[in-house]
């Protein structure tokens, strides 16, 4: 793994850590306490997310509460091969309406890259919608049969985008062995993966550790900004990674990995 390769994402811990105990095992993803080595990468992070003029996100700290985004993002500190210690950084989906910025891992897959098939996909399904859009309008005479064709080709393209886009996500484990998003969601009690598996942030920083022999050492997400929709987000407060999506990725991308007791375990 060469300096340049690392450069926009590896950030070197530059200050002495004789100070930290390293931890013996990795922290329980759904539920921990952060490391004091996270809380150190946190705070390069969030002042990091404070003073950046490279990109404009709004996450409503600035007074403008239209169309606010929070976002989760998280720190995961590793050693390299070469022994150095410092720390990965990530997001959970887009941030500024990108999937890819410099200091951050990038995504497991990019959809938005030009050219992508989800772009012309999503073209597509705009065009059908279009179409059933100016069949219902009032002055058409058009047979009801024609509009229900058309909405369940939409439908049945909508379902075949969904499946080509999961099978571009397939997740290392510190073992090497690569798992499929639709083989990790078979063994669960709903089947198929929910909208934006593999988006979090958790399995974004692992796949970039893994893919570069970084072992991981402990792992903390926080929320940043206001939250749109709910009052559970709060800007600043750490929180567990999301059972629903990551719950089953993280059982196959921690496999090996020897972690912090659960819970209620003796």
């Amino acid at each position: 793994m060469s300096p340049d390769q690392t450069k926009p994402v590896f950030s070197v811990f530059e200050e002495s850590l004789t100070s930290y105990s390293f931890p013996d095992r990795f922290a329980f993803p759904f539920d921990y306490q952060p490391h004091p080595l996270s809380l150190l990468a946190v705070g390069k992070l969030q002042a990091h997310l404070s003073t950046q003029r490279n990109w404009q996100h709004n996450f409503g700290l600035s007074g403008d509460e239209k169309d606010v985004i929070g976002k989760m993002f998280g720190v995961l500190v590793v050693r390299t091969q070469e022994g150095e210690i410092g720390y990965l950084s990530g997001f959970s989906g887009k941030l500024a309406g990108g999937n890819q910025h410099d200091e951050f891992v990038p995504p497991i897959f990019d959809g938005t890259a030009q050219g992508s098939f989800l772009n012309e996909g999503m073209l597509e399904l705009t065009r059908i919608g279009q179409e059933i859009r100016v069949l219902e309008e009032p002055c058409n005479t058009t047979d009801a049969e024609q509009i229900l064709v058309l909405k369940n080709a939409r439908k049945l393209y909508s379902v075949s985008l969904q499946n080509k886009i999961f099978d571009q996500y397939h997740f290392l484990n510190r073992a090497g062995t690569t798992k499929s998003l639709r083989e990790i969601f078979e063994a669960t009690s709903y089947k198929n993966p929910p909208a934006g598996a593999g988006e979090c942030a958790a399995p974004k920083l692992l796949q970039y550790a893994f893919k570069h022999q970084m072992q991981p050492i402990a792992m903390a997400e926080f929320w940043w900004g206001l939250s749109p929709k709910s009052n559970f987000w709060k800007h600043g407060h750490f929180y567990p990674a999301c059972r629903e999506k990551c719950e089953p990725i993280l059982a196959h991308m921690l496999s090996g990995i020897e972690m912090e007791k659960r819970p209620l375990e003796v």
